[in-house]
């Protein structure tokens, strides 16, 4: 990967070099195009580049590419004077040297900032020290791909106006394919079945849900991951037919179908710097239920709280289990329910909103 993304970058940058209009800024991402900032600024073949302003966007600050200075000579040549600018516990890395050397750095949503003060697999005294240069906006979504009117991937489109019959349409579809009970609430994980999304306590959280509620629930989920996972997933379908279901594998059709069919997403994530997935739900007029934590927390309120959503504190078998217990509790009052969907469904979550955001950073 070293030398893979080195490539990238030094070929991205002798591209850039060739232009007769140069770019107003370079923004970059994450630590596989971390060394751009440095070598702009630094080395000597693109000197000519350095006044040109560069941003960064840290997605997932616990990836951060670092290798040996036996590698060194991979970079074009530079002042080794300036070695401490790639330097960061005694190994080049690239995220360290970025958010150095970058003019502005963002994550992708205010709470991550904040978030990686204090867990930054330790970068966080570097954060610390460039946060006057900082900020967090959050992603956006597609709201033409991600559009209940249009989807083509549903068995039938809906617009807020028509969100129960809609949704109604959708979910009886999904109980017929998947064998559940088309008048129960339908819970929905959609996912990567890894530790950092909490995929690894599913397990437990559905199999005690499905036993505490005898029966009054329905549980689908739709991932892959750890082979361990997903197997112990599987495993709750002979035990519990009828009233759960598991797809292990990746289908963008059926993840649509999910979100406009559920009356409830779970995102249990122990990590999350944005998180698409709640957004999608808003979108298609499912209710979340989220860890506050990262992007989840800044895009769903709590009913407690005067919003509407289900969050909770920990991931946890009990914190996440008592969240379900709520969401049911919720479902039981549909004229709520009626209520969430409708206001749920406006929110905007688009890249219209989070790109004049970066417009306003670009021209900071």
């Amino acid at each position: 990967d070293v030398e893979r993304f080195m490539a990238f970058q030094i070929a991205s940058l002798d591209w850039i070099a060739q232009w007769e209009h140069k770019p107003n800024v370079i923004h970059c991402h994450d630590h596989h195009t971390g060394l751009i900032p440095f070598m702009m600024g630094n080395c000597n073949d693109y000197s000519h580049l350095s006044y040109i302003p560069t941003v960064l966007t840290i997605h997932n600050a616990q990836y951060q590419g670092q290798f040996g200075w036996d590698k060194l000579h991979y970079l074009p040549a530079y002042d080794l004077r300036n070695s401490s600018k790639l330097d960061w516990s005694n190994s080049i890395n690239p995220l360290a040297s970025a958010i150095k050397c970058a003019w502005r750095v963002t994550t992708v949503s205010p709470s991550y900032l904040d978030e990686i003060s204090y867990k930054a697999n330790g970068l966080e005294n570097l954060l610390a020290q460039e946060r006057g240069k900082s900020f967090g906006i959050l992603n956006g979504i597609d709201n033409e791909v991600w559009n209940p009117q249009k989807d083509p991937m549903l068995t039938k489109a809906f617009a807020n106006r028509t969100v129960e019959s809609g949704k109604k349409a959708n979910k009886d579809a999904l109980c017929d394919v998947f064998n559940l009970d088309k008048t129960k609430p339908l819970y929905t994980f959609i996912g990567r079945l890894v530790g950092e999304k909490g995929a690894d306590l599913l397990p437990d959280i559905f199999w005690n849900a499905l036993e505490q509620s005898e029966g009054q629930i329905n549980i689908l989920v739709l991932g892959s991951g750890d082979p361990a996972v997903e197997d112990r997933l599987n495993e709750i379908t002979h035990y519990h037919a009828g009233k759960y279901n598991a797809y292990i594998g990746y289908n963008e059709a059926l993840s649509h179908q999910i979100y406009a069919g559920a009356d409830f997403l779970l995102m249990p994530s122990r990590v999350e710097p944005c998180g698409l997935n709640q957004m999608y739900a808003l979108r298609y007029g499912t209710i979340p239920i989220v860890r506050r934590i990262g992007g989840l927390k800044d895009t769903v309120t709590d009913i407690g709280d005067g919003g509407f959503g289900i969050c909770h504190d920990q991931t946890s078998v009990w914190d996440v289990g008592h969240a379900m217990g709520r969401a049911y509790d919720l479902y039981l009052d549909q004229k709520k329910v009626k209520e969430i969907r409708k206001f749920i469904m406006t929110l905007d979550h688009s890249w219209d909103r989070a790109a004049q955001q970066y417009i306003d950073l670009y021209q900071m």
